[in-house]
């Protein structure tokens, strides 16, 4: 494991976010969804999550995650992914997302 400095830790932009839209995405080569995320000040983004073995799109719509939002957008499936939807992978692979345990203001930065 390499060690980092603060420094590091600070460039990393981890926002709270909440889902306000999901749709199927079945050109993906791994089962996924197309989720749209709302940041509050700083708008609405896109990203393609592998999370569909534990979550339905009902259960998605309004959860608040965790999300990274200053990588460089990638293109998957032709699809655009604008930031990275975080989670931890249990022992069978499946993502559990990663989610505030109490509301905060979409946006905020994780510290």
């Amino acid at each position: 494991m390499d060690l980092i400095d603060w420094a590091d830790f600070e460039r990393v932009e981890l926002r709270a976010s909440t889902v306000v839209g999901v749709e199927p995405f079945p050109e993906a080569r791994k089962p996924a969804y197309k989720l749209t995320v709302d940041f509050g000040e700083l708008g609405l983004r896109r990203s393609s999550a592998q999370v569909t073995d534990l979550y339905s799109p009902e259960e998605l719509i309004g959860r608040q995650i965790v999300t990274v939002i200053n990588f460089a957008p990638k293109r998957i499936a032709g699809f655009m992914s604008e930031c990275l939807v975080t989670g931890f992978a249990d022992e069978e692979g499946r993502v559990a997302l990663i989610s505030p345990t109490h509301p905060v203001p979409n946006g905020a930065k994780l510290f």
